[in-house]
């Protein structure tokens, strides 16, 4: 069997849809080692997140080849690429995210799509016009082009159905896994340099996600000011609402008790995880959330918010709150600090709801899919959603 990955983002992304390709395309290539994987990008970009693709057998990269191709590569991905995978005797197409390439009948060829969420239908105002209009009209094809949508969560299913009116019976819902540095236990002697390195305090709560409105950061620092003995570490980026968040920290110094970081190494993000009492994750919206995954793997326990895919990620050994309620977070807050046998419970229960998004088990029923869809000689979804 041959499958086509959609494979930019996994060269040039560092981030969420990145590691989704990277991790998605690793398990599969360990656990299919019968089944080529033909990794489509418009051109290759080497760093360390990407060095095991040279070492899978299985694993070929394709770039452009002609000089018009290579002269216009932006056009090679969303149209071209057909050609080039039919040539290579594609099984099966597979857009890592959000969109397939336009254009051409794909024949034999069956595709699927992974769709992460559409949040930018949900909060169209943190969106720039024009790339909401890009989002949505890419995903939107994708959908009714796709043999089978891959939804990361029953959440993005549930909202493929309400704003796509895709078919359910389309959608297979298929949770991501997190790197696996996080599923590993550091050294106490790593644990100390990363204490040292960063300035780290004796116990704090630790905040892991970008710096902006829907992710909401505002409530955690208002819950801190009730929380006079608590220190907190925030791990991302941001802008402008990052510059609200600093204008609060200083007016209600805070500044003592906040410790911002970028952090770039995920060896580094792991151990911090893994010192840190309490991982707080109060978005108001996610697709998945990925955060929580990497705290329950490090044996911290979460408080996050209801509502959204939040249960899907945390399980029932997590804590939920309001996530506009400062007061709620303060409560849970000090529910975990004043109960130690809740939080042994929470960490370890935590860490075996975890096991849901297991490499293996991911990689299982991606194969599976594959196989399923490749099986089904119907092309009633080529014409309709």
């Amino acid at each position: 069997m041959k499958i086509g990955l959609d494979a930019k983002r996994i060269f040039h992304n560092h981030s969420g849809l990145g590691n989704y390709g990277r991790s998605t395309l690793q398990i599969l290539a360990k656990d299919q080692s019968d089944t080529d994987f033909l990794l489509y990008t418009p051109k290759l970009k080497s760093h360390d997140e990407v060095a095991f693709v040279e070492t899978q057998k299985n694993v070929f990269t394709k770039t452009p080849s002609s000089l018009f191709h290579k002269v216009f590569k932006f056009l090679w991905r969303p149209y071209f690429v057909l050609k080039q995978a039919q040539k290579d005797q594609i099984d099966l197409y597979h857009g890592l995210s959000n969109e397939l390439p336009f254009g051409l009948k794909w024949r034999s060829m069956k595709k699927i799509v992974t769709i992460h969420d559409l949040i930018f239908l949900r909060y169209p105002k943190q969106y720039k016009l024009l790339d909401r209009m890009v989002y949505d009209f890419k995903s939107k094809y994708a959908c009714k082009h796709a043999d089978k949508v891959i939804a990361i969560s029953e959440q993005t299913k549930r909202d493929l159905v309400e704003f796509y009116g895709v078919n359910p019976d389309k959608i297979e819902v298929i949770y991501q896994t997190c790197h696996p540095i996080f599923k590993e236990k550091a050294s106490a002697n790593f644990l100390s340099q990363i204490r040292i390195k960063y300035q780290l305090p004796d116990e704090f709560l630790l905040y892991v996600g970008s710096i902006n409105e829907r992710k909401n950061l505002m409530t955690l620092l208002e819950s801190l000011c009730e929380l006079p003995e608590e220190k907190l570490v925030v791990v991302g980026r941001g802008k402008a609402y990052k510059e609200k968040c600093m204008t609060f920290i200083q007016e209600n110094n805070l500044s003592n008790r906040v410790f911002l970081l970028d952090v770039s190494e995920n060896e580094d993000l792991a151990a911090i995880y893994q010192l840190a009492d309490i991982m707080i994750y109060p978005s108001v919206f996610e697709g998945f959330g990925i955060p929580i995954i990497e705290a329950l793997y490090s044996k911290t326990p979460v408080i996050t918010s209801k509502g959204s895919c939040f249960a899907e990620a945390g399980g029932s050994h997590t804590l939920y709150i309001n996530p506009t309620e400062s007061s709620e977070l303060k409560e849970a807050v000090l529910k975990i600090k004043k109960n130690p046998k809740l939080r042994l419970e929470m960490l370890e229960q935590g860490y075996a709801h975890a096991q849901k998004f297991s490499e293996s088990y991911i990689a299982k029923t991606i194969a599976s899919l594959y196989k399923r869809t490749l099986n089904d000689s119907s092309n009633s979804h080529h014409t309709h959603l």
